[in-house]
């Protein structure tokens, strides 16, 4: 039987969460936000509380069922126990081979991105991405060897991460005119729309559910888990929308949309000189290794979760665990090698512009979502049995969370492409069902 080992607590589960999530998508995605919203900086605000929302009902939630389980593979594990195990194989897999390896790939880039800016290497992509490949080759290696260097790892980038949003936000609402901006933003709500947003905003917020992979991890997990994702999306909208109002008013919405990723820098350097600005953008950096990071974290043990209930192929050697290491070694490097091939995709779709505006990883982000609304009504149906008492955890946290992934996931189809990537990942899904159903597989003797 598996044996549940507690290694991180509750700073480390808010670190995890706030660490993936603030990172990467409110730097590389606010020229994004407003290019969907036509430069409106209200709509912008509207579609970071919307997706925040979303994510806090959601994340309470999740955490019922959290709350009925210790079984490793978080919301693999929820949707096996409360849905059943083929489409818990479904959501294994997509996870497994999609979401995961693109998001990894895509948020290393950005590394590489920001890396070449401090460097003055250029903007040629295949430095860009080959910066991001050693950056989260390296990451694998050191979460293998050590599961506390890399929980420590997270807690400090968390910290270094809050430097440079809180300089450019303290310093972009001094020496800009906020109440400006926001009153000539007003002005274009009319014509803006607050779909397009959507997509680079839940870009910016995805990786809360990732700290369910380690649930079986955190002490006291029921009272924990819950907490950490409560207060990590409550934490990362106030940081989002003070740096969002911040950097337009210091900047302009115009100037932030021309831009595009290089505004952090411009920013920093006519805020701190040239010096200062490197010096920000080292911490810009770190802020994004946090959130590779934390990917990696959570990514190492999902073909583990997965292999323990026999789901996926070379079940006996990926669920191995390294007694010495106390961590699922075959299952790390399974992953990575995914990771390698997901690199070789987003770098032929980036290089032939074949997703304008956007990257492999939204559409994944999307779909994603779809899945969740399944879990979400199975709390519905706990209340239903009287197992969730009260209308609050049982009515109103999973209808809210499902009108909000119902709301991301109809955002996103606004992309032309979303019907070829959701069909990828829905073939993805099939496949394993009837990979499932074939095999009938049984679960291995340790789990």
């Amino acid at each position: 039987m598996y044996q549940t080992k507690e290694k991180y607590g509750l700073f480390t589960s808010i670190a995890m969460i706030v660490g993936i999530v603030i990172g990467s998508g409110i730097f590389f995605k606010s020229d994004n936000v407003l290019i969907g919203t036509n430069g409106s900086v209200l709509l912008g605000i509207a579609a970071f509380v919307i997706a925040a929302l979303s994510i806090i009902f959601g994340g309470l939630s999740i955490s019922e069922l959290a709350a009925r389980t210790n079984k490793p593979g978080g919301a693999i594990t929820y949707m096996e126990v409360f849905s059943g195990k083929k489409l818990a194989c479904s959501f294994g897999w997509f996870q497994n081979y999609v979401y995961y390896p693109g998001l990894i790939v895509v948020v290393s880039w950005v590394v590489g991105i920001y890396a070449c800016t401090l460097f003055n290497l250029g903007d040629r992509l295949e430095i860009q991405i080959g910066i991001g490949f050693i950056f989260y080759s390296v990451c694998f290696f050191y979460n293998v060897l050590s599961a506390k260097f890399g929980g420590y790892f997270q807690n400090a980038t968390m910290v270094l991460k809050l430097i440079p949003l809180a300089v450019i936000t303290v310093f972009g609402l001094i020496f800009g005119d906020p109440a400006a901006n926001l009153a000539l933003s007003a002005g274009s709500v009319g014509s803006a729309t607050l779909f397009a947003a959507i997509g680079p905003v839940i870009f910016a917020y995805d990786g809360w559910i990732i700290s369910t992979s380690i649930a079986h991890e955190v002490k006291d997990s029921k009272r924990n888990l819950p907490l950490s994702l409560v207060v990590a999306p409550i934490f990362v909208t106030l940081v989002y929308v003070l740096y969002f109002v911040g950097i337009t008013s210091f900047l302009g919405a115009d100037q932030v949309m021309v831009l595009g990723d290089s505004h952090v820098y411009l920013a920093a350097t006519q805020l701190l000189g040239g010096f200062g600005a490197k010096a920000l953008l080292i911490f810009v950096i770190i802020s994004v290794m946090g959130t590779v990071n934390g990917l990696v974290l959570g990514y190492i043990r999902i073909p583990y979760s997965l292999a323990l209930r026999n789901m996926i192929p070379w079940s006996e050697s990926l669920a191995k665990e390294n007694t010495k290491l106390g961590m699922p070694v075959n299952s790390a490097w399974f992953g990575y090698v995914l990771c390698i091939v997901w690199t070789l995709v987003h770098y032929l779709t980036t290089a032939r512009h074949l997703l304008p505006n956007s990257d492999i990883s939204e559409i994944s982000i999307a779909v994603g979502y779809a899945f969740y609304t399944i879990m979400y009504f199975q709390v519905f149906r706990l209340w239903q049995r009287g197992e969730i008492k009260g209308w609050f955890k049982g009515i109103l946290c999973p209808f809210a969370a499902t009108t909000g992934s119902l709301f991301i996931l109809f955002s996103c189809m606004q992309s032309p492409l979303f019907v070829y990537y959701a069909a990828f990942c829905i073939l993805v899904a099939i496949v394993a069902y009837i990979y499932y159903t074939v095999k009938k597989p049984q679960e291995l003797s340790q789990f």
